[in-house]
């Protein structure tokens, strides 16, 4: 009866929504009752709202809408009101005779009886129950044309500032100096882009064309594609806005009066629509929600302008103030699209009103709606969803002139003048030279980069002290092919390791690469790809709590080729020959049969492998080269599948692995955010134990996210397994209630892990396990956190449990129990 229950309310649900979403569709003719002679100009509204419509020269009438009643009202000088029930989502003719009389139409007042509850709460129910008609979301399709204006300036730009040494020879820029604001800026950064955007519902897809950008100071292709409206855009009916990475609340969250306290405090014409104004504030300080008003149309219930703040208190670092304008313009009486949108962001690093800090200012302007005409599929499937066309950066100043839809001032014009000037300034380019080496770790000297300086000296018991040189070609070299090479050397084993590489594109768009790598360096033998840079570097080497030794020496070659099919679909080959050679007295390659022992020194492996990585609408930040993630909004899927080659190239081993991964952040409104990550593997063949799957532990003293904390290095092993890992960010939810902590800002996380594998015993035929790893067929290995993010708004503390195992020693390799860890995180 249960399931029954859930069934039948699964089902109400989705008809309901459905129905919500359809027209309601009348016509018919109005005649009068006695001489049967059609009547023009006959009023028709529905009853209880203000949508009128009138009869034309022939009586006839044809109404199609969202906003239906359930009855229409029928008016007309002399006659006598008729009101008809009418079948809302619907289509039918509806034929109407009048009477002549002297009773006139009474006006309807939406907001209801206002002495039984507040308006306000009534008008943002209507408004909440008619977001689905009135958001841009529920189009079949829809396009535009973007125009997006972003600037940066400086604040709190003051006279001590101005006197300082290193702006003598900048002088000039201090004319731009803006004292008219509550702060006194300059303004030193502006960027234009102007594109053409494309939205279709059913199945959901998204397409932009930047036709033309223009930075100050810079020509960058990979900037350009950010500057559209796919990453710029908040749209206000939905019930969290991300703003900085954050989830606020959205004033129209469909439990917008949970959070937020509303009063409707006027009504007035914006432009030609009779609107009321409501006005909200958080009902809870600390909370991610905005403070402000909205105007609301008086007949469709739509926002016709909206202007918000964040909350002072607001859990949020590194913003003073973040002021939100959305103007917004009913289309052929379907829907109501934006059409102007600006923001100014107030950001402080030190969060102090009298230090130096940036406004952000983005002005948006949307023209050329077209809706409901949809693009045939070849157009969206084809090519990536953002598209930065060639000739985007090359457009004339009266191009610009033309097309731009807002007029620059002329302090705006300056700007770009001034940033041209500046980049010729020898003291401010060696300024940005300093913020690039620290940032990257290379130091640009024409077409090489030195680095990275993070790896200049390490230490390990194998090699005692090791110094590290290397470097890579710059971008002046080319930006099609970047070659790479490192040389270390250890004082105690007295050898030399060394790393080569080369990298280059065969298209940019779509990404496709090779990526060769030839290596002879020391590895920690549970590293899942032997491949990677060594993990040798100042902090992770005396930042340990146990022993850096379990070491091998990787030599050998791969070639990899990068296809991306489309963004966030893509596919990696990879071909691979290697020797694994043991290191130190901790590792053994060792069988022992009876009381006699084996050993080898070395493996050789020869591997293919594929991995495919689909994650939708995920986005990316690149540079020529290298890319960075920003993620995205739907589950992320990898997928990993190796085969060993066995009589290939001194290859002595046949088997095949399958990994796959599925991991995703899910928003809960005002609860913060879930994230949760799920694996398995699985291992066909039989394998000396450096082949098997090696459980990623941690021996250092800084906390990963991915990695089991508690675990050591090699403890476990398995040839099929699986994994869960879970976290919740409350984003200070519980803080914010106690008057003392709110201040601080902190912020909780609460994770779990849980791995489960087995290990069959075929594989010690091969070669016998190392002291120190075993099996998880036993039982589950379990460990959990509890966290305090956000300290010092850079810091993160996790208390950690290791919850059995716990009896798992081998010689001074201690178990960690309980422990607490930390790391540097930056976010807002």
């Amino acid at each position: 009866m249960l399931y029954l229950k859930n069934i039948f309310i699964l089902l109400f649900c989705v008809i309901s929504i459905n129905a919500f979403t359809q027209k309601t569709k009348v016509y018919g003719t109005v005649v009068d009752k006695k001489t049967k002679e059609t009547l023009p100009f006959v009023n028709i509204s529905f009853k209880g709202t203000k949508i009128g419509f009138t009869t034309d020269i022939n009586g006839n009438y044809n109404i199609e809408t969202y906003y239906a009643s359930d009855s229409l009202v029928f008016s007309f000088t002399g006659y006598s009101p008729s009101t008809v029930k009418i079948k809302r989502d619907k289509s039918q003719k509806i034929n109407i005779e009048l009477s002549q009389s002297d009773v006139m139409l009474k006006a309807v007042d939406i907001i209801g009886d206002r002495k039984k509850e507040n308006p306000a709460h009534v008008l943002i129910r209507k408004v909440i129950k008619n977001k689905r008609i009135n958001n841009r979301a529920k189009l079949d399709a829809y396009q535009y044309e973007v125009y997006n204006k972003i600037e940066f300036d400086i604040n709190n730009f003051g006279e001590k500032l101005k006197k300082r040494k290193v702006f003598k020879s900048v002088e000039f820029v201090f004319d731009m100096i803006d004292s008219t604001a509550e702060k006194p800026y300059l303004p030193i950064f502006i960027i234009e882009s102007l594109s053409d955007y494309y939205y279709t519902r059913d199945p959901k897809r998204k397409k932009e064309y930047i036709k033309a950008t223009k930075i100050s100071g810079a020509k960058n292709k990979s900037i350009s594609q950010y500057l559209g409206d796919m990453y710029q855009n908040i749209n206000i009916y939905d019930n969290t806005l991300s703003i900085f990475g954050r989830r606020f609340i959205s004033p129209v969250n469909n439990l917008a009066l949970l959070h937020y306290k509303m009063y409707l405090t006027d009504s007035a014409f914006i432009g030609k629509r009779w609107c009321y104004k409501l006005e909200f504030f958080p009902k809870r300080s600390n909370e991610l929600t905005l403070k402000g008003e909205m105007w609301i149309n008086d007949t469709t219930y739509a926002i016709k302008m909206i202007e918000a703040d964040i909350s002072e208190n607001a859990n949020i670092n590194f913003v003073n103030s973040y002021h939100l304008k959305q103007t917004f313009e009913q289309v052929e009486n379907e829907v109501w699209m934006i059409t102007l949108d600006e923001t100014v962001t107030d950001i402080n690093p030190l969060e102090s009103e009298t230090k130096m800090g940036f406004y952000g200012r983005k002005t948006t302007s949307y023209k050329k709606i077209i809706i409901n005409k949809p693009k045939e599929d070849e157009f969206y499937s084809k090519g990536l969803n953002i598209v930065v066309l060639d000739s985007s950066e090359n457009k004339t100043q009266d191009f610009w002139d033309t097309n731009r839809h807002l007029t620059l001032t002329e302090k705006e014009n300056r700007i770009y003048k001034m940033l041209d000037t500046l980049k010729k300034i020898p003291i401010l380019k060696t300024y940005v030279d300093i913020l690039k080496t620290l940032a990257t770790g290379y130091k640009i000297i024409g077409k090489v980069e030195l680095g990275s300086i993070f790896d200049l000296y390490s230490n390990n018991p194998i090699e005692g002290n090791r110094i590290q040189l290397g470097g890579r070609t710059s971008n002046d070299f080319s930006t099609s092919i970047m070659l790479e090479a490192n040389a270390a050397y250890g004082f105690k084993d007295e050898r030399i390791k060394y790393n080569l590489g080369t990298f280059f594109f065969v298209t940019k768009n779509p990404r496709r690469y090779f990526d060769i790598k030839y290596k002879n360096d020391i590895a920690q033998f549970d590293q899942n790809d032997v491949f990677k840079k060594p993990n040798s570097n100042l902090i992770s080497s005396f930042f340990r709590r146990n022993p850096f030794n379990k070491l091998v020496n990787i030599k050998g070659a791969q070639i990899s080729y990068f296809n991306e099919w489309e963004e966030g679909f893509s596919n990696e080959l990879t071909l691979r020959n290697y020797e694994i050679k043991t290191l130190g007295d901790v590792l053994k390659f060792s069988k022992t049969s009876g009381n006699v022992t084996a050993t080898t020194s070395n493996l050789f492996a020869s591997e293919i492998s594929l991995k495919t990585h689909y994650a939708k609408n995920e986005k990316f930040i690149s540079g020529e080269f290298l890319r960075q993630s920003l993620s995205t909004k739907s589950p992320i899927f990898d997928l990993e599948l190796t085969f060993g080659l066995k009589n290939i190239l001194n290859s002595s081993y046949d088997y095949q692995k399958i990994k796959l991964s599925m991991k995703d952040r899910v928003f809960l409104d005002f609860l913060g955010s879930f994230f949760y990550k799920v694996e398995i593997g699985k291992l066909f063949g039989s394998v000396p134990y450096p082949f098997l799957f090696t459980h990623e532990g941690n021996e250092t003293w800084s906390y990963y996210k991915y990695g089991f904390n508690a675990m050591n290095v090699g403890e476990f092993v398995s040839d099929e397994y699986a994994s869960v890992m879970i976290q919740q960010h409350f984003e200070g939810w519980f803080f914010n209630r106690i008057p003392l902590f709110k201040r601080l800002k902190w912020r909780e996380v609460v994770t779990g892990k849980i791995i489960y594998g087995r290990l069959s015993d075929r594989h010690s035929s091969v070669m016998d396990l190392p002291n120190f790893s075993k099996s998880l067929s036993q039982k589950p290995y379990i460990e959990t956190s509890v966290g305090i993010e956000n300290i010092f708004k850079i810091i993160r503390i996790d208390a950690l449990w290791r919850l059995n195992y716990i009896d798992n020693t081998y010689k001074d390799i201690s178990v960690l129990r309980f422990g607490i860890r930390g790391r540097l995180q930056f976010s807002f």
